[in-house]
């Protein structure tokens, strides 16, 4: 074999293994960026579909699938209704909790269909907030799996509690989105209160008082 034939050889050789070289280092570079941006979505769906091939490939198409949707911000009136219609439903829960939790979930649709979210079935919702709320996603799965359950009367009003949590910060979360001119403070308040859920009803009952009117 001639030497100009080995040095076409070792050229090719390099060439196939610069290119495998590459290739693994955009799916791992791939990889990296789907998981910082669907975060515990991420592994739930490498679970699901058991490669991490065919996740990472239904990962990008819910981007794809994402971007061709119409957005659109809500108006300065309509935030506001929203932000009462919480309140309102909030403040059902302690004496209507089953109520609440149903109210809470028909809310937070009714928010995603105004901002242009398709909402005719839940898998299809949660497969595109994932795609900017990944890190609320398994709240809103949780919580809506909370409301079929109180539905039928199998959920305690702790659950229901820990659920109307869970829609809160989805609820919140899709409100910010909305707005993203809104400072931080402005999107962590605008439903009327700083603490994380107020539970306990208002006026000046203990807090002992408060809970056992919480239970079942």
């Amino acid at each position: 074999m001639s030497t100009q034939a080995v040095v076409t050889i070792v050229a090719i050789v390099v060439i196939v293994l610069l290119a495998a070289a590459v290739a693994v280092a955009t799916r791992r570079r791939r990889s990296t960026q789907l998981r910082e941006e669907f975060g515990p979505e991420y592994d739930r769906t490498v679970g699901d579909a058991g490669k991490r091939r065919d996740a990472e490939k239904d990962l990008a198409a819910r981007k794809d699938e994402y971007a061709e949707l119409d957005l659109r911000p809500l108006t300065p009136a309509a935030r506001e209704r929203y932000t009462s219609s919480w309140t309102q439903v909030q403040a059902k829960f302690v004496d209507a909790p089953a109520l609440a939790v149903s109210e809470a979930d028909t809310l937070v649709t009714q928010l995603m269909a105004d901002r242009g979210y398709p909402t005719e079935d839940f898998d299809v919702q949660a497969r595109l907030l994932s795609v900017e709320h990944a890190h609320v996603l398994e709240s809103y799965r949780s919580a809506h799996g909370v409301e079929l359950a109180s539905r039928a009367r199998q959920a305690s009003t702790e659950d229901i509690r820990n659920a109307m949590l869970d829609f809160r910060r989805v609820f919140e979360d899709v409100m910010a989105e909305s707005d993203n001119t809104s400072d931080d403070s402005d999107t962590r308040n605008s439903t009327g209160d700083s603490e994380p859920y107020p539970v306990e009803p208002t006026g000046r009952e203990t807090e002992t008082e408060s809970e056992s009117r919480l239970r079942p």
